[in-house]
């Protein structure tokens, strides 16, 4: 919809995508505890808002590195002078295969596209890197080249964890400023670029008929729910870190103003290269748009391969794609652990089990991610990111946060907690946001999701078998369904009567704030005694990976 996606994508920022991030930060340094025992602490029947977060969060660690290991595996294959999505003269293209050196203009585009006619670049993604089956039917084989790829990159994420914060404060000082250089140099090559104008233009301007469309309004949502991760535990664990005298509301407006100024300036970079390729192709910019891995693997790789020094292009941009998405990775690692240490602290903080259980946790997932790089593991991976962690489980679970902190804590009396940590209170709107602007936002835009709901394809040709449909939705409900069993839970072992048990369900527990800063000079630490808070705003920075 061109710019008509930036109307619910500010909304959703202003009107949940900063209160619930700042929610979730000033709870965890309130409560000292991961994303999982804190709803214990200040609300107990909620606490299965924790376990929602954690199975979405590992639901998106085992989806999500795939991204990776396709980039990387792309990167691998742009150390050669000529790239080998360029021509159609590799071993898996077809007889189908024309180079879009020879689509010059729009009518030989359509007239190559109503043939079935594709590029270079398109069977390089689906018969060389996925070696695409004809659907979910047929998994086919592990592609032992993509499982390697996978391997390394959960070497990498284990590594930039396994000594928790500590380890991942050093590791983004590369991984977190390097991506704003090679974003820096790719917009100015992309504005510099002939037909650049047009697709500015194109980003800019907005098309008002696509807001009837649902699905852009999930996308605005999942977007601003991604970026800056929430709903799933990881905020609420990173800021577990902080002092508790750590004024995490002015961090939280800077990085929000950081995080959606990139992204929005990246579409600058994206917009440009596809104004570029429109120019080159002769067809319209609509044409060569992608979304979801198609920009990444095939509108991208193609634009790179019409750049003068396309080898360059592409090497920078794989990388720039591989420490953005290790990043998103390891963070969310990072958030998971965190929350399920806090519930056993006394047995997995001992000697070296904690760096064991990331070990067990990565190699688990890894096993589970090998059906992802089979021939038919693409269909399965979009299964994974349409319905396990998707705009439906996000909203269901910001709802339920807003409920648990403003209506059944009380929206004062956090505020209260607020003011006493950073030594004021914040502006109305936040908890006018928790109160009423972002639970009704939630639920309006869960509601119309589902009203228009229509059934996943992929490639917009192939339709999913009921099955897998059903599959899908039950990776959906894992989540949703453990804040209602959680609750139910509660009330069924608690003693008394309905409402006395429903009293002391929804009486916040004594806490204990183990990061209150003692002294001048001195390096206080929080309750998992990992990291002083001056880390913490360094941490933070990793959110920001969705260009």
């Amino acid at each position: 919809g061109g710019g008509a996606f930036l109307i619910p994508y500010f909304i959703f920022l202003f009107g949940g995508g900063l209160p619930v991030f700042f929610l979730e930060v000033a709870l965890g340094q309130f409560t000292s505890e991961g994303g999982i025992t804190c709803w214990e602490k200040i609300c107990p029947i909620f606490t299965g808002i924790g376990y929602a977060s954690i199975v979405i969060a590992s639901f998106l660690g085992i989806y999500y590195i795939v991204v990776l290991t396709w980039a990387m595996y792309y990167l691998f294959h742009s150390f050669q002078s000529q790239l080998p999505w360029i021509s159609c003269q590799q071993s898996w293209n077809t007889g189908s295969c024309v180079e879009d050196t020879l689509r010059k203009n729009k009518s030989l585009w359509l007239s190559l596209n109503a043939t079935n006619f594709t590029s270079p670049v398109t069977e390089f993604w689906e018969r060389k890197t996925l070696n695409l089956s004809a659907g979910i039917e047929d998994m086919g084989v592990v592609k032992w080249d993509l499982a390697l790829c996978l391997l390394l990159m959960w070497v990498i994420c284990f590594f930039c964890v396994w000594k928790g914060v500590r380890s991942t404060g050093k590791v983004v000082y590369f991984t977190a400023t390097f991506p704003f250089l090679m974003l820096f140099v790719l917009l100015i090559r992309g504005v510099t670029l002939p037909g650049a104008a047009e697709g500015i233009k194109f980003y800019l301007s907005p098309n008002m008929t696509h807001l009837a469309n649902p699905q852009v309004w999930i996308d605005a949502g999942t977007q601003i729910f991604f970026s800056y991760a929430i709903c799933l535990g990881v905020m609420t664990s990173l800021g577990s870190y902080n002092k508790y005298k750590y004024n995490s509301y002015r961090s939280c407006l800077l990085l929000g103003c950081l995080n959606s100024g990139t992204s929005f300036v990246s579409g600058f970079a994206i917009f440009s290269v596809l104004g570029f390729m429109a120019q080159e192709q002769g067809v319209d910019i609509a044409d060569v748009a992608e979304s979801g891995p198609g920009l990444a693997f095939i509108a991208y790789p193609k634009a790179v391969s019409m750049m003068p020094l396309p080898t360059l292009w592409a090497i920078l941009f794989f990388i720039m794609l591989v420490l953005l998405g290790l990043d998103s990775q390891f963070v969310g690692v990072e958030g998971q652990i965190t929350s399920l240490v806090d519930l056993y602290p006394s047995f997995l903080r001992k000697g070296y089990r904690r760096e064991i259980f990331i070990a067990i946790i990565c190699f688990l997932s890894y096993l589970v991610g090998l059906m992802m790089v089979t021939q038919g593991g693409v269909y399965i991976f979009q299964l994974f990111e349409y319905y396990s962690a998707s705009g439906f489980c996000l909203l269901w679970v910001a709802f339920f946060e807003c409920v648990a902190v403003a209506w059944v804590y009380g929206a004062d009396k956090f505020y209260d907690a607020v003011e006493d940590m950073i030594g004021y209170r914040p502006v109305p709107w936040m908890k006018w946001c928790w109160t009423l602007v972002t639970p009704v936002l939630c639920v309006a835009c869960f509601i119309f999701s589902l009203v228009k709901y229509t059934p996943l394809t992929f490639n917009k040709y192939y339709t999913y078998p009921a099955w897998a449909i059903g599959f899908g939705w039950c990776l959906g409900l894992s989540s949703m369904v453990t804040i209602p069993l959680v609750a139910l839970v509660h009330i069924l072992r608690s003693d008394g009567s309905l409402l006395e048990r429903l009293k002391h369900i929804t009486t916040p527990h004594k806490v204990t704030h183990w990061a209150v800063e003692e002294g001048e000079g001195q390096s206080s630490l929080c309750a998992n005694d990992l990291i002083s808070s001056d880390q913490i705003q360094l941490s933070l920075v990793i959110v920001e990976t969705k260009l």
